[in-house]
Formats: structure tokens, sequence, C-alpha cells
């Protein structure tokens, strides 16, 4: 499981530094102080809820200035590395350290400034059934985080130095690869100091030529995916699954593309669970045959970002023997392409806020 989380992570910077590393020599760094609250998003972390969280971010940033077609389509966004560190303000809870790959896009004259990071986090408190059972929102020392920030910004106020404020979303979760996993997010107030590390930068480029009217015919995709992951019951163990997934999309400019298609799902733990179900509550009239088995029609989007590519996807499954976290379903995460058929993929899927797998994935696109 510890192998998965840092290949998750090695992998999300690699998507976020693989894109260009000619214009690395104009960068910034920037700290951020933030406090909050962690938000009620279930009923079962209110006993875990007792202070106001408060921590730092740490971020080194890449400047574009668009040299490559795709910094110019997003208004010359900056790449780079972030680590933070959060006192969750209850022992129970302990304290989270993690490092992150980012994106920062720009808008209103590079005023508002959007953050996407996506890592590894650290918790020094996880859920243990001796020593701290009432920690439900963390089964696994080693998670997964995502943090969203929206910051004013001003760059250069004083000579190379700037600054921001604004609101983050801090999320760590470790997508029910073992049980309890609950999930904590941490909803802040944030302000902080810029340092540019170079007295100007150069001017920004445009001259895209080959946006107007950009369209590809139907391409057909197929994706194998797989993963390990645990039901909630805490210590029925881990069990692999795999997904076959058939689809159409459409690329109906050169940043978004159209999916239609069929998911295949095949998750181990849904056949120990019926059995345990059948076994443990008889009230509930589960026969212990009952198929695991499910396969779902989904739509969905994805956003081209030069190699790298995210993905947004919602399913219905039209053949669903055992009633699971109910019959819609939502798949998000990012694909790296290697050529213009072969790619690779991490994606959470999840029903509504509650995650089932990180879904690792290999697909080629004809």
């Amino acid at each position: 499981m510890r192998i998965t989380f840092v290949f998750v992570f090695l992998f999300g910077v690699y998507l976020c530094f693989g894109q260009n590393q000619s214009e690395s020599q104009f960068s910034s760094f920037d700290i951020n102080y933030f406090s909050g609250n962690i938000a009620l998003h279930n009923d079962d972390i209110l006993h875990l809820i007792q202070g106001h969280p408060e921590g730092v971010i740490l971020s080194w940033n890449t400047k574009t200035f668009g040299k490559q077609a795709w910094e110019q389509r997003y208004n010359y966004p900056d790449y780079g590395l972030s680590f933070s560190y959060q006192n969750l303000k209850y022992d129970v809870l302990g304290q989270n350290y993690a490092i992150y790959g980012h994106y920062n896009f720009y808008f209103f004259n590079r005023n508002l400034m959007l953050r996407i990071g996506q890592g590894l986090a650290l918790t020094t408190n996880p859920y243990d059934k001796n020593t701290n059972f009432k920690n439900n929102a963390f089964g696994t020392r080693l998670m997964s985080s995502t943090y969203f920030m929206a910051n004013y910004i001003k760059e250069r106020v004083f000579s190379q130095f700037g600054f921001q404020f604004g609101l983050s979303l801090i999320h760590y979760s470790n997508a029910n690869v073992k049980a309890p996993n609950t999930s904590i997010n941490s909803l802040t107030i944030n302000a902080g100091v810029i340092y540019n590390l170079n007295d100007s930068y150069p001017y920004y480029q445009y001259d895209l030529t080959d946006d107007v009217r950009y369209q590809e015919s139907i391409k057909y995709n197929i994706v194998f995916r797989s993963g390990v992951n645990e039901s909630d019951v805490i210590g029925s163990g881990q069990f692999p699954f795999y997904i076959l997934s058939t689809y159409l999309d459409k690329r109906v400019s050169r940043k978004s593309a159209v999916h239609i298609g069929f998911d295949a799902f095949f998750s181990n733990f849904l056949k120990e669970l019926i059995y345990y179900q059948s076994v443990a509550f008889p009230d509930y009239n589960i026969n212990p045959e009952t198929d695991y088995k499910r396969l779902g029609l989904f739509v969905g989007h994805e956003l081209f970002i030069n190699k790298l590519s995210i993905v947004t996807q919602l399913g219905y499954y039209l053949y669903y023997p055992y009633d699971f976290e109910g019959r819609t379903y939502q798949r998000i995460g990012v694909k790296r392409y290697f050529g213009s058929k072969w790619f690779v993929a991490i994606t959470l899927k999840s029903h509504v806020a509650k995650a089932e797998a990180v879904e690792f994935g290999i697909g080629i696109r004809l």
C-alpha cells in the first residue's frame, strides 16, 4: 500500500514537471500561512472537530511565457512543487505533512490565481484499533492529498517581493485503500508573501494560428484499470479490483473532448462484503451467491493540457445485482499521453462524496 501511494505522488509530480523544462530559469517562491475549520461532510467525524486547524504551505513556481502553444491557451500558467504542514488541533488526528505537484492558473489581468495541487501526505497519528480507535478519518499513515487555492495576487509590490491572500481547501484521504477512511476537508483563509527570483521577466508570446475550429474524428478508447481497496468493514481485508472500459471520444477543440462508453467492474472486495453481510446480518436476506460484478454506462469530458489531460466522468450502473452506495458513480483524474495513442492514468472513482477506489490504468486511443 505504501508503494502505491509513493507511485501516485511520483507520477503526479512527473505529470506536472514533464511539460516544459526550458523555462525553469524564471521562478518564484511563496509561503502562505492558513487557518480555518474542518468541514462537517460526514456526521461520523463530528467527534474529531475540536479546534481550528492551521499550518503553512511553501511553494516553488516555474513561470511560462508562451514558448509552447499550450502555455498560451491557458494564459501562461505556472507549475511547481508545494510542501505543507498542518496541525489539525486534536491529538487523535495528529499533524499532517504533505508534498504536491501543482499548477497555478491566472485570471483578471493575472490578479486572480487558482492553484490545483495533488500529492502525498503523511499523518503522525493514524487509526489503530488499540491505541487510536477514535481516528476513523485516516486508516493509513500515508495518504493522497489534494488542495485548491484561490488567491488575490500582486507579484511585485516592493522590488522582487509581492503578496497574496485568499481561500484554500485541503483534502486528505486514502481513497478506501484501507478502512477506516472518512477523510478530512479543511476550509481555510490564507495569506502569504511571494519572492521572485528574477529582476524581470520576458514578454508573453502570443502567436496561435492553429486553434480556429479545430476538430478530430471520433476515436475509440480501451482502458484497463486496477488497484486494491477494502470495504468499510474494518479488518475485512484488501482485495484487488479490475475494470475494463471502452468508450468513444470526440475532440471538439484543442482543449476539450467528450466521452461516452461502458465500464465493466470486477471488485473482489464486494464479493467478500456480500458473503460477510449474508452471514453477519441474516435479517438483510442477502444471498451469498449474489453477483459482485457491475456494468456501467458513462459520459464524460477531457481537458487537454499539453501531454496531460484531466478527465471527469459520470456513470450509471446498468447491471447492479448488489446495492452498494447507489447506482450513480463519478470518476476524476489525470491522463498522460505517450505519443498519439498510448496513455496511462490515475483516477478516483467515487459515489458522490464516498470514495471507492484509486484506479491505475493503461489505455490506447485508436
